[in-house]
């Protein structure tokens, strides 16, 4: 029985960092743990900058594809989700630069997939969804990054400091005007009733 659970222990407790550091090694089935923990989370992100939901499902495949062609380029220095992220952006750029012309704001956005509602999922929901998703989509890309680490995939302002290069009073600047021009937008596209 003790064998059994420091067995699982070692399955579950490892870190995200431990499971990269194994695929880095050539143990690259560890990476499909990495999947399941990060897929819905990559896919929702995805969504959020893209509202594709096809090609936010192409950009989860390719930010895996990534990290099993660059594994060896992982230094572990910071966390794994910084690491994942920074790969996450480099391709939704490469999608951005093959798309050019091809996205339009007018196009329909796809439903976010939850893992747990949140209440600002909740407040989403609501009949004013499609107004803040528009806003969002309005935004300039870095705001929109940030805003969607920070708000969406709880991402800490150290580690998204971390991503950017920058410090991290920077990234609660970057939020806080962020917040204030989706503001903006969404009361531009209510028709200035909020």
């Amino acid at each position: 029985m003790a064998h059994e659970m420091s067995k699982s222990t070692a399955v579950y407790g490892m870190t995200d960092n431990f499971l990269m550091e194994e695929v880095k090694e050539g143990k690259v089935e560890k990476l499909a743990v990495l999947f399941e923990k990060y897929h819905v989370q990559l896919f929702n992100f995805f969504l959020r900058l893209t509202g594709n939901r096809g090609a936010s499902e192409d950009l989860v495949q390719d930010v895996f594809l990534r990290i099993l062609k660059y594994r060896t380029t992982y230094k572990g220095q910071s966390k794994f989700t910084v690491w994942m992220y920074q790969i996450a952006r480099n391709a939704h750029i490469d999608y951005l630069r093959k798309s050019k012309g091809e996205l339009s704001l007018d196009d329909q956005w796809d439903e976010v997939v939850k893992a747990e509602p949140t209440p600002l999922d909740r407040l989403e929901h609501g009949q004013d969804v499609k107004l803040l998703q528009e806003a969002l989509a309005r935004l300039p890309l870095k705001k929109r990054e940030v805003l969607v680490l920070s708000r969406y995939q709880d991402m800490k302002y150290k580690d998204i400091a971390e991503l950017f290069g920058c410090q991290i009073g920077t990234v609660k600047a970057h939020v806080h005007r962020a917040i204030k021009d989706l503001g903006k937008i969404y009361y531009e596209l209510s028709g200035g009733t909020v």
